[in-house]
């Protein structure tokens, strides 16, 4: 059975490579959601006036991959202590947020959230926010796929991301 599941954390560039790698995952698109702005671009996002997050709308099929699978892989991705941007990228359009579709996800979500705080990996509070869905708006075709079309400036981003995580946590 295909589903979809929605997560923001930081530039969705960085967001796209470790679900689309995944056995199971059939399409990832960068994107906007969370705003009050139909269908934004990425320059209106950057102003931060539509309230809307970049984020990731994954398709999986459920007999190869869960969603709670995907959710542990979201929580690696991000750092769930920080509420105003993720890493380098800084802002409320680089929010962290788990965005549910349904009942079933939100317990999903909020129970991996609380193994999170109990498991005390981070000496700071959890402030991801998970959230009911709202509509998804793709991004424009040259942010599709950055890791794959840009490999140098997304690899750039991702040792960013990694001197920036290192400092954080240590």
């Amino acid at each position: 059975m295909k589903e979809t599941a929605i997560f923001a954390g930081g530039c969705f560039w960085c967001m796209v490579a470790p679900f689309d790698q995944m056995k199971g995952i059939e399409k990832v698109i960068s994107g906007y959601t969370g705003g009050h702005v139909e269908n934004p671009t990425y320059e209106e996002v950057l102003t931060k006036t539509t309230g809307h997050t970049e984020a990731v709308e994954i398709t999986f099929d459920t007999s190869l991959i869960s969603y709670e699978e995907l959710v542990a892989i979201y929580w690696n991705q991000t750092d769930p202590t920080d509420a105003m941007g993720q890493f380098q990228d800084r802002g409320d359009n680089y929010r962290p947020v788990i965005f549910v579709k349904d009942e079933s996800q939100r317990k999903i979500a909020e129970a991996s959230k609380q193994q999170l705080i109990k498991s005390k990996v981070y000496s700071k509070p959890i402030v991801t926010q998970i959230q009911l869905a709202m509509p998804f708006y793709p991004a424009e075709e040259e942010h599709q796929g950055f890791y794959q079309k840009n490999p140098e400036r997304y690899q750039a981003e991702q040792e960013e991301r990694k001197r920036y995580q290192s400092k954080e946590l240590n």
